[in-house]
């Protein structure tokens, strides 16, 4: 990365105050050589092992997901993202996220087992660990030998993870520490080796956190297998310690340092969530036109009808919408991590910082993509009609194994909040400058409009205009709030939620645009007319959605003539010249999806 580069390169949260030239977000189409054959190997492994089988997953066959785990360790599947000193690939994070990608679209089972292995398993000994720890446990874990499993959730603490009871007691002779309690919800319990659990010591404000081998004989016991709405043949278990010793070597990081550690692993969990979303997406696009291109009703394929192509061209485009914001944000990450590297921290440092700096976009994605997969299929479901409800179609175990999702790595809810509170607090540290925007919008509202015709010939001119304005609509949302209410705005939610919902249709309307921008330079605008339609019915849904959740806002806390005020801003904001004409775009991607007899954007 060139100096320029480096100083170019946007901190987190700063897409809402400065802009983003095209040339400077990463994309599927500027995957390296490397990576599109580990992404092929990737696909070919689901092919060959999870969707051909995907039956044997709705069947509770835990050994069969222990079974295809065990391969895909051989593959080095599990070891993308831990270093070569420690048996792993040692990929750059774009790599890692592009596995966990498109090795997660067959079943939400094996992508369970996966996420919670190679993520919060693995990942808090390669990034916290000693050298010790990560010589004994990390190369067993990358080759598939080992299985990890991760103990937060307990029953009186989920979202707030700092509240667990389990409590790890310092033997007498000091040698080790008693851990003692309950947890619940524990991916891969049946089947792991080791789990990294969370207790607290003594009566520190803080949790910490510790290894503990998997030893029956060591106060160690488990629940019976939870009964799912979906992931069925993921291993979900209570784990009970009873005076469960642990070697004072064991402990995770620092005494107290285990709530870090969890908010870490749950930034990181967050983003690869988001990945974990996608191939889902496509291959439900894939069922989904297949059967419409031979269903007949009325004596015409169903892929005909107007109806169908609604649901057809939501799916494409959104899915093209989170292809786009998660690569973006990826390569930003990547980028923040070799920085820090060339400026002297280790390679742990370096990736913990790196993608704490975009915890902000991490819960964007978070809450867009697990959404936006629900909702894939959900269509899914309804274009195969009854079919669709039956179990024999994988349509059904599509639908239960992604409602998961909205729930995983802290609910929707508490990230939609969490993205506001963040970016509000990095403006109170300097580190984005929201306070001058803000400020220059509200000048903006007292100032008279101006009526002059825009030049909007240029590809995407208006729609870069627009959301320009969106970004003010959140400025000046979020702007009076912090204003009105100072510290007290956290007890605020549902204006926190309004502001969120704005935040993420920002983020995700410029990642795609600039996803689109990029590649019509690249190659032709003739060759991305069906991208260019994409990108502009997103943008139409996403001020529809900015339009409703501003104005929610605004009447929510705002009275007389400064609600007056924001509410024709609001209307001014989200103003189009030149409406696109969305029926138009609808059959143009949906006609083109069912050309393709599936998703091929990517």
């Amino acid at each position: 990365m060139s100096a320029t580069e480096q100083n170019e390169l946007l901190r987190g949260g700063q897409f809402l105050v400065k802009e983003t030239a095209c040339e400077d977000v990463f994309t599927l189409e500027d995957l390296s050589e490397e990576q599109k054959m580990m992404r092929d190997s990737t696909k070919e492994f689901v092919d060959k092992e999870l969707w051909a089988h995907w039956e044997r997953f709705e069947k509770k066959d835990y050994a069969f997901t222990e079974e295809t785990m065990r391969k895909a360790g051989e593959m080095g599947l599990l070891g993308v993202a831990v270093p070569e000193q420690y048996g792993g690939l040692g990929m750059g994070f774009v790599s890692t996220m592009l596995v966990c990608d498109y090795i997660s679209g067959a079943t939400g089972s094996f992508s369970t087992a996966f996420g919670a292995h190679t993520g919060i398993g693995t990942m808090p000994i390669t990034l916290y660990g000693t050298e010790e720890q990560k010589q004994k446990y990390v190369p067993r874990l990358a080759s598939g030998e080992w299985f990890g499993a991760y103990c937060l959730t307990e029953p009186g603490a989920g979202s707030d993870a700092n509240s667990g009871k389990t409590k790890a007691v310092l033997s007498e002779d000091g040698s080790h520490y008693l851990i003692s309690g309950q947890k619940m919800w524990i991916s891969n319990a049946g089947f792991c080796n080791m789990f990294i659990v969370f207790a607290r010591i003594e009566d520190d404000k803080n949790i910490t956190g510790f290894i503990v081998e998997n030893d029956a004989s060591n106060g160690i016991s488990m629940g019976d297998e939870e009964k799912k709405l979906g992931i069925h043949s993921s291993s979900t278990r209570q784990v009970f310690f009873t005076d469960t010793k642990v070697p004072v070597e064991n402990m995770l990081s620092e005494r107290g340092n285990g709530f870090k550690i969890a908010m870490n692993a749950l930034n990181v969990g967050r983003i690869k969530l988001a990945a974990a979303c996608l191939d889902a997406q496509r291959r439900i696009i894939k069922e989904a036109v297949n059967y419409a291109n031979e269903r007949v009703q009325f004596k015409t394929p169903i892929v005909n009808f107007g109806a169908i192509k609604t649901k057809l061209a939501a799916m494409a485009t959104n899915t093209y919408a989170d292809e786009s914001a998660s690569y973006r944000a990826a390569k930003n990450i990547e980028d923040r991590i070799a920085l820090r590297e060339a400026a002297g921290n280790t390679h742990q440092e370096a990736e913990l910082k790196g993608v704490e700096e975009y915890a902000i976009e991490c819960s964007i994605l978070k809450v867009a993509v697990s959404e936006d997969v629900q909702a894939c299929s959900d269509e899914g479901i309804q274009i195969f009609g009854g079919m669709g409800f039956s179990a024999d179609t994988p349509m059904e175990s599509a639908w239960r194994d992604a409602r998961i999702s909205r729930i995983y790595e802290g609910t929707n809810e508490i990230n939609r909040m969490l993205a506001v509170g963040m970016l509000v607090k990095k403006a109170m540290k300097g580190h984005v400058d929201l306070l001058g925007p803000a400020t220059a919008v509200g000048e903006e509202l007292m100032g008279i409009p101006s009526f002059d015709t825009p030049d909007y010939s240029a590809l995407f001119a208006e729609e870069k205009d627009i959301i320009k304005r969106l970004k003010k609509v959140f400025l000046m949302v979020a702007g009076s709030a912090v204003q009105k209410f100072g510290p007290d705005l956290e007890s605020h939610q549902q204006l926190l939620m309004a502001a969120a919902d704005i935040l993420i249709e920002v983020y995700m309307a410029e990642s795609t645009l600039l996803r689109t921008e990029k590649n019509a330079k690249r190659y032709g605008e003739d060759a991305q007319k069906t991208q260019i339609a994409m990108t502009q019915l997103y943008l139409y849904r996403a001020v529809e959605i900015v339009q409703s959740r501003g104005k929610e806002a605004i009447i929510s806390f705002a009275e007389g003539d400064e609600q007056r005020m924001m509410l024709m801003g609001l209307k001014r904001f989200t103003k189009y010249t030149n409406y696109p004409n969305i029926v138009a775009l609808t059959n143009l991607i949906a006609d083109q999806v069912a050309t393709d007899n599936g998703y091929r954007f990517d």
